[in-house]
């Protein structure tokens, strides 16, 4: 049984820096892309970033372009969200995913499982 468990989360300052945490169990993690996106209050789930099965390629939104970096060790089935520079409006429930599908990895379609989520609040 496919699981995703993320940690990381909670409150930090404007400006402060956060590391997400994305375990993965129950299928083989280093032949899927995986993918972070978030769910503000009253706002749809947005894409994130994204890594391939390889870690060859990466993928962020405009939003967290600069700011975020995402990372995977396959041998620990393991993908990371680091964040910093953190604004208030980066405030969401984030989640991790992972997919196999050939659709493009912003598009949340493209991803089989998702984990449950972690709250991350940007204030002061």
């Amino acid at each position: 049984q496919a699981q995703l468990v993320e940690s990381g989360g909670g409150l930090v300052q404007p400006g402060g820096s956060l590391r997400l945490s994305c375990a993965a169990s129950g299928f083989p993690f280093s032949s899927y892309a995986m993918g972070w996106f978030r769910q503000a209050p009253g706002k749809e789930r947005e894409f994130v970033a994204a890594i391939s099965w390889g870690a060859i390629n990466t993928f962020y939104a405009d939003s967290a372009k600069g700011r975020f970096t995402i990372s995977r060790d396959n041998a620990k089935t393991t993908v990371y969200l680091q964040m910093n520079s953190l604004k208030p409006e980066d405030t969401a429930v984030y989640y991790c995913a992972a997919g196999r599908s050939m659709r493009p990895l912003g598009d949340s379609r493209a991803y089989d499982y998702w984990g449950q989520g972690t709250q991350v609040t940007v204030s002061s």
